[in-house]
């Protein structure tokens, strides 16, 4: 990638603050042609990436370069009240150019706690040696907040004591996000495996999409440079190392892994073995997929009968598909209602109910759902509408047409993962010797969780 320039300017396009690193672009134009862009380009015609020509016509998507030759390329993104934007002669990779992008967002955000136009405006010197330092002569450098926190202070807005004679170590060794010198008074890491269930099913309680969408967070307050070897109960590791036998039931197959940086990714590809330096703090280690069959954790029945004399009546029971030795946290169950409804009226064996009239829907709150169990709530509704119907049929096709959305579930169950997922072992090597604590936690919450109704 080659970015010949940089500049952040509020949502009117007015340079906020600009970087000028290779001199190939006459900036000030830049800017203006920026501006011009998304003042006079329709909002449903404007891309993330676009081109002018030396004649200044403008080109987008699959059409870039086909106006003419010479010009510029502009790569952007919106954030709160301000758009960064990167602008090059030459053909780069805008991937990486919008991934950098977005990940100056963040460094901003981490130095200032927002990024909008006031941030920007009152701290002018540190966003300047955070651009300076970011990006060299177009190339993408360090844009991990920890490192750059190293020499970059925010406080003082000036570059720290002899940053200028000699570099941090982290930007020019193999570990480039973790800083050396670390120290803490007690060694702990942090390991929680969070997944989210996003699940669809149909009113016959047949599932018609089921998908578990995972990570492995983690906290680590570590001392030193430790090396770390993390194991799962992955079937394909169980069968590069022969004990596919041994782990028959009790290994999960994970699909699209994605690895944070510090993972070694030949040792894995190798041997499946997750091996790491880790960043000091908070990160996520991996993310994962399973394309897999779940039936629902939480099941939920609606009948719904529309009465003559203007009302309509809900009938819900749900229930727990879990072991009872787990309990789901802040359960609810939202049921959507006809849009007219009134006097609303409610009895259930246990939480509470409230109608929220402003989303059409009732939402039924349980604080503990433990595994095992099944509850019934009941809901009444004045329903005008239908008093207006000479048929009564009338107004249930009417009514039909209101419940077509379908029933929304949210939930967090602790100590259980419903893809199975274990963690076998996770070692602390660090050559000084200390003995660490690792603590490891499994969650699991709901993703996109619909039921449909009858």
């Amino acid at each position: 990638m080659v970015a010949s320039a940089v500049f952040v300017t509020d949502l009117q396009g007015k340079a906020i603050i600009s970087r000028d690193y290779r001199g190939d672009v006459p900036l000030a134009r830049a800017i203006d042609q920026f501006q011009n862009y998304l003042a006079n380009v329709d909002e449903e015609a404007k891309k993330p990436v676009f081109h002018i020509d030396s004649n200044g016509e403008i080109s987008v998507g699959e059409e870039v370069g086909a106006n003419g030759v010479g010009g510029e390329h502009f790569v952007y993104v919106a954030h709160q009240n301000v758009y960064l934007c990167a602008v090059t002669t030459k053909n780069s990779n805008v991937a990486l150019i919008l991934t950098f992008l977005f990940r100056l967002a963040q460094v901003f955000k981490d130095y200032f706690g927002s990024l909008e136009e006031e941030s920007i405006r009152d701290n002018f010197v540190v966003i300047y040696e955070l651009l300076d330092e970011t990006m060299d002569h177009g190339m993408p450098q360090s844009l991990d907040s920890n490192i750059l926190r190293t020499f970059i202070t925010q406080d003082a807005n000036r570059m720290a004591e002899n940053s200028n004679s000699k570099p941090p170590v982290a930007l020019t060794n193999a570990v480039s996000w973790r800083a050396e010198g670390i120290k803490h008074k007690k060694n702990e890491i942090f390991l929680d495996v969070v997944e989210k269930l996003n699940l669809l099913v149909a009113a016959n309680g047949s599932v018609l999409h089921s998908e578990i969408n995972g990570a492995v967070k983690m906290r680590s307050f570590l001392s030193g440079m430790p090396e770390l070897k993390l194991g799962l109960n992955d079937k394909l590791m169980f069968e590069a190392t022969g004990r596919s036998n041994q782990a028959k039931g009790k290994s999960v197959e994970l699909e699209d892994i994605k690895f944070h940086q510090c993972v070694r990714l030949a040792r894995f590809e190798n041997d499946r073995t997750i091996s790491f330096i880790p960043p000091d703090g908070e990160f996520d280690l991996m993310t994962y997929r399973l394309n897999t069959q779940v039936k629902p954790l939480i099941w939920v029945e609606a009948v719904v009968e529309p009465h003559k004399g203007s009302r309509i009546e809900y009938m819900i029971k749900t229930r727990s598909n879990f072991k009872s030795r787990s309990v789901a946290n802040n359960v609810e169950i939202i049921i959507p209602v006809p849009p007219d409804v009134d006097s609303p009226s409610f009895k259930s064996s246990v939480g509470s109910v409230t109608y929220l009239p402003d989303k059409d829907a009732i939402v039924w709150n349980i604080k503990q759902f433990h595994g095992g169990r099944e509850y019934l709530m009941r809901a009444h509704f004045g329903l005008p509408s239908i008093s207006r119907r000479d048929d009564a049929d009338d107004g249930k096709k009417k009514g039909e047409n209101s419940w077509k959305a379908p029933i929304r579930v949210k939930f967090e169950i602790p100590y259980f993962t419903v893809s199975g997922i274990q963690v076998r072992y996770l070692k602390i090597i660090e050559k000084s010797g200390y003995q660490a604590l690792p603590w490891v936690r499994y969650i699991t919450a709901h993703g996109d969780y619909q039921l449909r109704m009858a």
